[in-house]
C-alpha cells in the first residue's frame, strides 16, 4: 500500500530522499496496519489504543511465555491502566534469551571505553553468560521475584549486566546516579526497600580515582534493610568490608553453570515492575518512577526504532548515566532492536574537550543521542578541530534533555550533521518516555517536533483543556493510555494522582509548555514552571535564552523569573561568557538583544555572568536552583547535580555585582 509523506514545510531545513521514506521502520509499520500516514496513525491509536499496542507488539514480535488475555485493562481508570493482562514474559527473554542460535547472538552487542581509553567488546553471548552468572549468584543470596537491588555502578560494562541479571531473576533493579553521595544514595535504597547493593570499589572519574565501596558503606547504616552488597574488583581504592553482607562479584559468580539454559529467565506477570527510577521534583522526595516488564521495552522500542529510525545494524552511543532513564534506554533500547550499544565511561568533554565527536570517530557510531547542553558546550571547539573529525559514519542524531536554541540547534546539524544527517528531537520524561518525536520521513526545521509519539493522544490545550489551535502555547497533555507510561509512583498512589492527573481530569499534565506551528510541526518551550509571565506576558526561558545565544557572546545562558514590585515579575539572565568576552560591554549587548527580540518589557533586569550553570548528569540546566540562589531560598534536593559546587559559585558571583 501506498503511504503519504508529510507535505514539504517551506521551512525546512532538511527533507528525506525517496530511499530514506521507503526504508524508515516507521514506513513499514504503518504499511503493517494499513494506515496511510503519520497523522492518520496517531487519529487512530488515539480512538483506539487496544488495537494500537496489541499491533505494535505484534510488529516488535515481542515474546511472551505465556499469551496475554486482553492487551488494555482500564477498569481502575486511565492513571492505572493494566497492560498485557494474563500474559507473562520479562525483558531478559526479549533482549537476551531469543537469540541464542542466532547470527546475532555471536555479533558484538556491546562496545566500551574507558576514560583512560581503554577499549572493550561484548558480544550478545558475553553478556547472555555473564548476566546468567551474576543471577545465578544472586539467587544463591536468596534474591528473587520482586526484591529490589540497587545498582550504584558506572558506565562500566558490567552496569549493564547487572541490570539484566536482577531482571532475569524477577528482581527490580534500582539504577542510581554514580556521582551520589552518601545520603542520596541512602535515601533512595530506603524509599526503594532494596534488599541488596551492586556497586564497584572504584572507578576513574575526570582522571582520578573515586571510590563508590566508600560512600555506600557511609550510606548504608541508614539502610538495614539492605542484607547484601555486590562489590567489583575495577580499581582498587580504600574502602571496608563486612563479612556475610559484602560479597565480592568474582567470588559471588565462582562455580556458575558454563551452560546459560540451567539458568532460567523468570516468568513474571508480563506487568510486572523490573525498573524503579528515582526522579527529582522541585520540592519534596524523590519520585519513585516504575516501569514494566511489558511496558518499558515496548515503548523503547516504538520510540527509537519505530519513530527514529534505530536499526540493527546501527552503532548507537548516548553518553548518560545509568541512574538517569537515557542509561537503560540505551542498553535495553539497544539490545532489544539489535544495535551495537557504544558505552564510554565518564564525560563527553573530558580527557579532551571533543571526547564524544572522538568517540563518534573512533568507533564508527552511526546513532547517536544527544543534549542541547552537549552542544552548546561544544560550540567552543575551533571549526578546524572539528572538521579534521570523521564523522561521516552518523546516520541518525536524537535529542533530548531540554529545548534547544536555534543557534545550538543550526551548529548540530551544520557542523555534526554536515547538513545531511536528520537531528530528530525528542522529549517526555523518565515517567513515560517519549510523548513528541521526530522521523526521518518528516521534514526538519530548527527546534521542532515531526509529532506526538503514536499511543500518547499528546495534545496541546489551554487552562480549562481545550485544545488549542496553531501558534497557541499550552500544557502539553496526553489523552490516551501509554504502554510506557509508570505504573503509579512507588508505595505512593495519591501523589501520582496529584503530581499528574489532579489538574485537568482525564489527561495526564506532562509540565511542559508546548505549541504547534501551521505547518503542523511541534515545539517545546520548557518546563510550565519556569515559564514566565512578565508585564502580562508569557514567554518560556528558551525564547530569551535564544537570543542571548545568538549574540555568539556567550558558552550558555539560562533565563529566570524573580519577583518585582511593578511588572509583578523581571527577568534575570545567568551567563556563561566565552573566553576572551569583555563582560562590561557584554552586559548592555545581551539585555538590548532580549528587548530587541520580545519587546522593552523583557529587557533583563539583571545580566550575571557565572562560570557554570547547575546540571544534572544528563545536562538538564536547573532553572529553579538558579531561581532559589538568586532568592536565597532553600534549593531542594540537589542529589542530581553533577556540579553542586555551581549553586554557591552563583551566590557569589550575585553577592560581588551587587544590587541591580
Amino acid at each position: 500500500m501506498h503511504v503519504d509523506t508529510p507535505n514539504p514545510s517551506p521551512d525546512a531545513v532538511w527533507r528525506p530522499d525517496r530511499g530514506t521514506v521507503e526504508n524508515a521502520n516507521l514506513t513499514r509499520f504503518m504499511r503493517a496496519l494499513g494506515v496511510d500516514g503519520f497523522e492518520q496513525l496517531n487519529e487512530r491509536a488515539g480512538a483506539d489504543p487496544g488495537w494500537f499496542h496489541d499491533a505494535l507488539i505484534r510488529f516488535l514480535d515481542y515474546r511472551f511465555e505465556q499469551p496475554y488475555e486482553k492487551v488494555l485493562d482500564l477498569g481502575e481508570g486511565l492513571p492505572f491502566a493494566r497492560w498485557c493482562v494474563g500474559g507473562t514474559t520479562n525483558v531478559v527473554l526479549n533482549c537476551i534469551d531469543r537469540w541464542r542460535g542466532t547470527a546475532r547472538y555471536t555479533r558484538t552487542a556491546l562496545v566500551w571505553e574507558g576514560e583512560d581509553g581503554a577499549v572493550q567488546a561484548w558480544s550478545l553471548a558475553d553478556l547472555d553468560r555473564e548476566a546468567c552468572r551474576l543471577g545465578w549468584g544472586l539467587r544463591r543470596l536468596g534474591l528473587g521475584r520482586g526484591d529490589v537491588v540497587g545498582m550504584y555502578l558506572p558506565n562500566l560494562p558490567q552496569a549493564a549486566v547487572a541490570m539484566l541479571a536482577v531482571a532475569k531473576i524477577g528482581g527490580i533493579v534500582l539504577p542510581m546516579f554514580s556521582g551520589f553521595g552518601a545520603d542520596a544514595i541512602a535515601q533512595r535504597l530506603g524509599d526503594g526497600q532494596a534488599k541488596a547493593l551492586i556497586t564497584v570499589d572504584g572507578s576513574l572519574r575526570r582522571g582520578k580515582p573515586v571510590g563508590a565501596k566508600a560512600v555506600a558503606d557511609e550510606a548504608l547504616p541508614q539502610c538495614p534493610g539492605v542484607r547484601h552488597v555486590v562489590v567489583l574488583d575495577h580499581l582498587a581504592t580504600g574502602h571496608g568490608w563486612r563479612e556475610g553482607r559484602d560479597h565480592w562479584w568474582h567470588e559471588l559468580v565462582a562455580g556458575a553453570p558454563d551452560d546459560c539454559a540451567a539458568v532460567p529467565t523468570e516468568a513474571m506477570p508480563a506487568d510486572a515492575p523490573f525498573l524503579l527510577m528515582f526522579t527529582s521534583g522541585t520540592t519534596g522526595k524523590p519520585k519513585g518512577v516504575v516501569h514494566s516488564h511489558c511496558g518499558f521495552p515496548v515503548k523503547t522500542a516504538l520510540d527509537l526504532s519505530i519513530c527514529m529510525d534505530l536499526k540493527p545494524e546501527d552503532r548507537f552511543l548516548w553518553m548518560s548515566d545509568m541512574g538517569w532513564l537515557v542509561g537503560p534506554i540505551l542498553v535495553f533500547g539497544g539490545l532489544l532492536v539489535g544495535s551495537t550499544v557504544v558505552l564510554a565511561e565518564g564525560a563527553p568533554n573530558y580527557p579532551q574537550p571533543d571526547r564524544l565527536w572522538r568517540l563518534i570517530e573512533r568507533h564508527r557510531v552511526s546513532y547517536l543521542g544527544l543534549a542541547p547542553t552537549v552542544a552548546r558546550l561544544s560550540m567552543s571547539i575551533a571549526d578546524d578541530a572539528l572538521g579534521a573529525l570523521d564523522l561521516a559514519s552518523l546516520r541518525v542524531i536524537v535529542s533530548t534533555g531540554e529545548p534547544w536554541t536555534p543557534e545550538a540547534w543550526r551548529w548540530t546539524f551544520e557542523r555534526v550533521g554536515r547538513c545531511r544527517v536528520p537531528l530528530l528531537n525528542y522529549s517526555g520524561g523518565t515517567e513515560v518516555g517519549g510523548i513528541l518525536t521526530g522521523t526521518v520521513i518528516h521534514p526538519l526545521k530548527p527546534c521542532a517536533f515531526a509529532g506526538p509519539v503514536p499511543g500518547t493522544g499528546a495534545d496541546v490545550v489551554d487552562a480549562e483543556g481545550a485544545s488549542a489551535g496553531p501558534g497557541v502555547m499550552g500544557e502539553l497533555v496526553m489523552r490516551s493510555p501509554s504502554i510506557g507510561l509508570t505504573r503509579g509512583l512507588w508505595h505512593d498512589r495519591e501523589r501520582y494522582l496529584q503530581s499528574y492527573w489532579s489538574r485537568l481530569p482525564g489527561m495526564w499534565v506532562h509540565g511542559d509548555f508546548a505549541s504547534r506551528d501551521a505547518d503542523g510541526m511541534w515545539y517545546v518551550h520548557g518546563r510550565s514552571d519556569d515559564t514566565l509571565k512578565i508585564a502580562g506576558k508569557r514567554t518560556g526561558p528558551s525564547e530569551i535564552e535564544a537570543l542571548l545565544m545568538d549574540t555568539g557572546l556567550l558558552q550558555d545562558a539560562a533565563a529566570i523569573g524573580v519577583p518585582d514590585p511593578v511588572k509583578g515579575t523581571a527577568v534575570v539572565c545567568l551567563c556563561v561568557p566565552r573566553s576572551g568576552i569583555e563582560k562590561a560591554g557584554a552586559a548592555e549587548a545581551l539585555s538590548a538583544a532580549v528587548a530587541a527580540g520580545l519587546g522593552g518589557a523583557f529587557r533583563p533586569a539583571r545580566v550575571v555572568f557565572v562560570d557554570d550553570l547547575p546540571r544534572t548528569r544528563n545536562m538538564k540546566t536547573m532553572r529553579r536552583v538558579i531561581r532559589a540562589a538568586w532568592l536565597g531560598d532553600d534549593p531542594g534536593d540537589l542529589s542530581t547535580l553533577v556540579n553542586p559546587e555551581s549553586v554557591q559559585a552563583i551566590r557569589a558571583a550575585l553577592a560581588a555585582q551587587g544590587p541591580a
